[in-house]
């Protein structure tokens, strides 16, 4: 993974640009499993987001990893 990306001469982390990512990319998701009702048979709701969001920025990461090599 590249450290930094240039962002109109500002040197932003790739993890950063990766982590706004996976929460747009969980928001959406989040939205999707509410309307399907999965928030009814999860019992703590709060920390089912935030497992959720480490499994999509994990998986995020490793997308890209799989795209450099």
């Amino acid at each position: 993974m590249k450290p930094d990306i240039d962002l109109f001469g500002v040197f932003v982390p790739t993890l950063l640009v990766l982590a706004l990512g996976a929460y747009i990319a969980l928001r959406l998701l989040s939205a999707v499993l509410a309307r399907l009702g999965v928030y009814r048979h999860v019992w703590h709701p709060a920390l089912f987001n935030l497992c959720l969001y480490f499994t999509v920025l994990g998986a995020t990461v490793l997308f890209m990893e799989q795209l450099k090599s």
